[in-house]
């Protein structure tokens, strides 16, 4: 290839945006090539950058007074991510807590704006505690561990696993936390904040999720989005005085078949709004409550694609979202939900135009929808791009497997530039939402849990089989690829069906469960051993299914990259079968960053690893 990379992945994207009182909005850019704090006041406007670090920035949040933000950042990419405040008028900063050796995950600003509620696992790495920290005054509690600012947190109380604090109640006395025990088993709480008496509010017996928890109007029940009453997930309301859970009625009640996926809700005007998945494309409503279990909702038109991180902001006027498409950069993109009784519909409206690159996006190619048959006679969703002047049965293949597994390849902007960078180069992309995936209901989601997992990798050779199948494709020229959980399941592919791969690369993947399982965070293991299997009760089994029992099976070239600051699968994971196969005899590159963790973030990492994927691709294919 010819191609510069370079030109593909300076492709900007603005995420994660949050609403300030006066309308103005701060969201997360990488125009440097890290994502770093910027402030914007009008659509289309020039933004403001806030900060200016060379690592990454992990979250930004208005106060409700408006005139600061919270923000997170880590260092190499290890996730302990510290928090700080931004007086975005001067650009001051204050570090609030400065304790490296932990993980402090953001919470919420109190409704007054003078005080932030977080977890961190300071006490045990196993386990987050809720912690309250008053921002501006320096009245702190009882830890002395605090931030530069002076002030100290107050350890609310403790907590079992990875607990994460969703809101305050609008009185400012209780925290309403979220407990996820696995993908598909989370449990949320509430907690007084002066006493640190916790109580449980989602009792149940099956599994069960409850996500985009907040409280509603008065503080007397919860809304959510929950999967309790059936095998999607739809919007519910809890009521805190008896826990009776209720479906809320939408107006869009004949896309039940689909789930919602993304929610915000403004307790003081009942206003909300929400998304649903279908097939992997949003679709976005906005409405009203009418009663506490019904809605008056309408239909939003947004670009197709995807919808993220929804929120509302102060007195309920305007939702704000990133919304991105396989030809269009993470934008940001707002709703006025102070028209939606008017008679006409609210309209989308674009605030930020983010740079695509080198790369015009009406180059970009858009994906076909298809499905294929597998073993059990189950239908396979899956994306499908060929590149343009392909010769039939000359076009090579990128079979790209997502992570998760709990999760599922979307039609968004993620790591499209570098799709669209193989598609130019020739390479046709099939993308497999295989058993397992999120987005097409719970039971889908739990098929390949634990003894069913190598099912999944099934799937993936069944999709082959239909690759295989198509006049354009090259059988000997197949590339299987991915990334985290993705790239266990390259491992598992390349060692469990070894003679239909021409090269593979795996990101950041697991080849031993036993040595993932012992060496991940400890705060991650209950949860992962919850889906995978346990090391008591399943080692056996997960010794197994372990790419690195089975290497020498593996007979085409790998590529592995990996971060070696990596919290979430070590490093070791990708020293190990790297120098298994390369005794194997077969060719072998590793590429590991020394400042990088479970994700590339930093540009000149991401263009390094790549260009030297599309050499061994070269090379290889």
């Amino acid at each position: 290839m010819t191609r510069d990379v370079g030109r593909y992945l300076n492709a900007r994207g603005t995420r994660g945006a949050t609403v300030a009182p006066d309308g103005r909005l701060a969201f997360r850019a990488d125009t440097t090539g890290t994502m770093q704090v910027w402030t914007l006041g009008e659509p289309g406007g020039w933004p403001t950058q806030q900060t200016f670090y060379d690592e990454r920035v992990s979250f930004v949040d208005w106060s409700p007074s408006g005139d600061v933000i919270a923000f997170g950042k880590d260092t190499g990419a290890d996730e302990h991510d510290q928090l700080y405040r931004l007086s975005p008028d001067d650009r001051t900063i204050v570090q609030l807590t400065d304790r490296p050796d932990a993980i402090h995950q953001w919470g919420a600003w109190s409704p007054d704006g003078d005080r932030v509620a977080f977890t961190a696992n300071r006490r045990t790495t196993a386990d987050f505690d809720v912690y309250v920290m008053a921002v501006d005054t320096g009245e702190g509690g009882t830890d002395h561990e605090g931030g530069a600012d002076g002030s100290e947190p107050t350890r609310v109380c403790e907590g079992d696993g990875r607990i994460s604090v969703v809101g305050w109640s609008p009185s400012g006395d209780r925290l309403l936390l979220r407990n996820a025990h696995a993908s598909s088993d989370i449990d949320l709480s509430v907690v007084e904040v002066d006493s640190g008496e916790r109580r449980h509010v989602t009792p149940h017996e099956d599994p069960a999720r409850y996500s985009h928890p907040t409280f509603g109007p008065d503080g007397e029940a919860i809304y959510c989005v929950s999967d309790t009453f059936g095998d999607t997930t739809e919007l519910i309301r809890i009521d805190l005085a008896t826990l009776e859970a209720e479906p809320v009625t939408v107006d869009d009640q004949e896309s039940d078949d689909w789930s919602v996926d993304e929610f915000g809700l403004d307790a003081a005007t009942g206003r909300l709004a929400y998304a649903r998945n279908v097939d992997g494309y949003s679709e976005l409503f906005v409405g009203q409550l009418r009663t506490p279990t019904e809605a008056d909702t309408v239909s939003v038109g947004v670009p197709d694609g995807v919808v993220s991180g929804l929120t509302i902001g102060p007195a309920g006027n305007r939702a704000a979202m990133t919304v991105s498409s396989t030809n269009l950069n993470y934008s940001i993109y707002t709703v006025e939900l102070d028209t939606i009784d008017d008679t006409a519909t609210p309209e989308s409206e674009r605030w930020t135009i983010p740079s695509s690159g080198g790369i015009p996006l009406e180059q970009y190619h858009e994906p076909d929808l298809i499905r294929y048959e597998t073993f059990d006679d189950r239908e396979i969703p899956a994306f499908f791009t060929l590149p343009d002047d392909y010769e039939e049965g000359e076009t090579p293949v990128i079979v790209d497997i997502h992570g998760g597994p709990h999760s599922q390849r979307r039609p968004s902007w993620r790591n499209r530039p570098i799709r669209q960078y193989f598609l130019d180069a020739g390479y046709a992309l099939f993308e497999p939402n295989v058993r397992g995936s999120s987005g097409y209901g719970s039971e889908y989601a739990a098929l390949d849990d634990v003894e069913k997992r190598m099912d999944s990798v099934r799937d993936i050779a069944e999709g082959v089989e239909w690759l295989r199948d198509r006049p354009e494709i090259d059988a000997d020229s197949i590339v299987c690829y991915g990334r985290s959980y993705g790239g266990f399941m390259v491992l598992a592919c390349i060692t469990e069906y070894p003679d239909i791969w021409a090269a593979a690369v795996d990101f950041v993947g697991i080849s031993n469960w036993v040595t993932f399982l012992e060496n991940t965070g400890d705060y991650r293991r209950p949860h992962r051993e919850a889906e995978y299997g346990s090391l008591d009760a399943d080692r056996e089994f997960l010794e197994s299914i372990s790419p690195i029992h089975t290497v020498d099976q593996i007979a085409c070239p790998l590529f592995v990259q990996h971060g070696a600051n990596d919290p979430r699968v070590p490093v070791d994971e990708a020293r190990q079968i790297a120098d298994a196969v390369e005794e194997q005899g077969v060719p072998v590159e590793t590429c590991i960053f020394e400042d990088e963790g479970h994700h590339t973030t930093k540009l000149e990492n991401r263009i390094e690893q790549f260009e030297r994927i599309d050499a061994f691709l070269d090379e290889h294919v």
